[in-house]
């Protein structure tokens, strides 16, 4: 809450709009909302506060009067009215419980935002008033601002559309020609350092880019362009609504004047948690039908950011890598694909379809993800992919932890195979039997996978090394600390390779088709940790339910990763991409906090 300066005096925000209740006043502003309860008298009391309000603190109307007064839906007009300020003067100004009373809805009010200060006693505008803390110093930026529109005819019908939000706005725009402008592209600039806002308009949509430097600006608008080119050449058909143009031209306006200002802009993450701080917030808009949403760029120029610092965090990063519009991959969803046993997921990569099953959906999601972006990957840099038929030489994860339980998983995998042989493999010692099956995740999916199959499931145990644990189900191979891990992570994985049968589309009627003609991926407990991270369990909750063993295996991962890197002896180092198509994945990996590593020494 900002403290009220001493020289100022409060107003009701232009926008704000009141609304009296049988007991109480309910008020909504931009952005932000407040209901106040309790009181047959709040309504009352509104008549005599917003009176106040208005300018004049010795006016009011009769508290006991029926009816809504100043509050009843006129908003911020009807609260400044000459009807609210007019009458005789308050017999009851000066009370001390009435004083009281006022005082704590006034400071309701300014914890919500809803009273701007005015200084100079001239009327806060209606915008910025709405939205600026200090409204008078935002209109004194904005007027000495002196925007500069510039495209190739300055006669465009977008153009004009710029400079008139502009004025409308309170700035005074010019418009200059600039012939290095492709048609249809508009720059706006203003400030000092400048700043500035680009526009594209054509017949099939256009967007608004992020506020930035004007050199930055004019390179974002054609990025944008290229990238957003193969939606635009769909072609619908006939010309673009007339609206369009002035919808873009409004919001370029909205942007510029905001950053002028010092106000939030429109695309801030804070008010949107599908956009990425620190990345670009595009603003995109259709024709058919005429809509506008703001979309993350995370492909965009911006610093690296950390990693995530849970499974939400990771999931809103997924969100913005698959974005529809500007993202790098398509993010996997689950569609109308069953949930049950396993939570799947489904995503189109360069290869093809591929499945992702887990023991819930988002940890699905971020499965699928982290193995669809390798696939692009391996797309645009063909050496990360790997030999054929074996673990892909680069892994992706949501931050360094997870790359590295992924990466040390895969080459305990591939080191295993390598030992498959019962006379190469001296080192390796039999697990126990049957302890897993006390476990009740083990237990589970293991009769989970029973039930798909018919019969029992073919089970097989062996310890690695130390804190390591082999298992193989039904063909399908974990590693993990514990075998009761070990083999519910397998399990997992033989399930999701059978729903991926059932959804391949060249799948060969025989019951047990080659499993290496389906592309598929399961959860392991890599992600545990971003699953676990700042969730707390009661006591009571034992491994059976699924938060208490993804906890469990959060706690068993660093020392399984000491002893899958004592076993393996993987190094790893970040992958440096080196074609353009892969240097645009590697910064919209980078800044969105995920991990890409290489075993050490690789050629690339």
């Amino acid at each position: 809450m900002t403290a009220e300066p001493d020289t100022g005096h409060p107003r009701l925000r232009p926008g704000v709009a009141v609304t009296p209740l049988r007991e109480g006043l309910h008020l909504r502003g931009r952005g932000t909302s407040l209901t106040l309860e309790g009181s047959r008298a709040l309504p009352a009391l509104w008549e005599v506060l917003s009176a106040r309000l208005a300018g004049d603190p010795a006016a009011t109307t009769d508290p006991g009067r029926p009816g809504t007064g100043a509050g009843a839906g006129a908003g911020a007009a009807g609260a400044g009215s000459p009807e609210a300020a007019a009458g005789r003067p308050d017999p009851t100004a000066g009370h001390p419980k009435l004083e009281a009373a006022l005082a704590t809805v006034t400071a309701r009010l300014r914890e919500h935002d809803l009273l701007v200060d005015r200084f100079d006693g001239a009327e806060p505008p209606p915008w910025p008033g709405s939205v600026a803390e200090r409204p008078g110093d935002a209109v004194a930026a904005i007027a000495a601002a002196h925007p500069v529109v510039v495209a190739a005819d300055p006669e465009d019908g977008t153009a004009l559309a710029v400079a008139r939000a502009l004025t409308r706005g309170g700035a005074a725009p010019t418009v200059r020609a600039d012939a290095s402008l492709p048609v249809g592209q508009v720059l706006v600039v203003a400030g000092e350092p400048p700043v500035a806002v680009g526009l594209r308009c054509d017949a099939d949509g256009g967007f608004v880019t992020a506020p930035a430097g004007p050199a930055r600006t004019r390179a974002d608008l054609a990025a944008l362009t290229e990238r957003l080119r193969p939606d635009s050449e769909r072609g619908h058909g006939g010309p673009a609504p007339r609206t369009l143009p002035l919808l873009l031209a409004a919001a370029t306006a909205q942007r510029l004047l905001c950053a002028v200002a010092g106000l939030p802009d429109p695309g801030d993450p804070a008010d949107n948690p599908r956009l990425l701080p620190g990345r670009p917030a595009v603003l995109v808009a259709d024709t058919r039908p005429l809509r506008s949403e703001h979309h993350p760029w995370a492909a965009g120029p911006g610093p690296v950011a950390s990693p995530p610092e849970d499974l939400e965090a990771a999931l809103r990063r997924v969100t913005a890598l698959g974005d529809p519009r500007l993202g790098v991959f398509d993010a996997p969803s689950p569609g109308d694909l069953p949930q049950l046993p396993t939570a799947l997921v489904t995503c189109r990569t360069p290869d093809g379809l591929l499945v992702a099953g887990a023991t819930r959906t988002d940890l699905a999601r971020l499965t699928g993800a982290v193995r669809a972006l390798e696939l692009q990957l391996a797309a645009v840099d063909p050496e990360a992919a790997g030999a054929a038929g074996a673990a892909p030489r680069v892994t992706i994860g949501a931050g360094p932890a997870h790359a590295l339980g992924r990466a040390l998983r895969r080459a305990a995998l591939a080191a295993a195979t390598a030992t498959a042989d019962p006379r190469a493999a001296t080192s390796v010692e039999a697990a126990p039997g049957v302890r897993w099956r006390e476990h009740p995740q083990a237990r589970h999916w293991t009769t989970a996978l029973a039930r798909r199959l018919g019969h029992e499931a073919a089970v097989t145990v062996r310890r690695l090394a130390g804190s390591a644990v082999l298992a193989t189900v039904e063909g399908s191979r974990a590693v993990e600390a514990t075998e009761a891990d070990a083999v519910a992570v397998a399990a997992l994985g033989a399930l999701t390779r059978l729903a991926a049968c059932d959804l391949d589309p060249a799948r060969d009627p025989d019951p047990d088709p080659d499993p290496a003609s389906v592309h598929h991926t399961a959860f392991n407990g890599a992600a545990a940790p971003l699953a676990a991270a700042g969730r707390h369990l009661a006591d009571w909750v034992d491994e059976g339910w699924t938060g208490r063993w993804l906890a469990g295996l959060a706690d068993r991962e660093a020392d399984l990763r000491a002893a899958l890197h004592d076993l393996t002896g993987l190094r790893t180092t970040p992958w440096l991409p080196r074609t353009t198509a892969a240097h645009r994945l590697a910064d919209a990996l980078a800044g969105c906090g995920f991990t890409v590593l290489v075993p050490e020494g690789d050629p690339r």
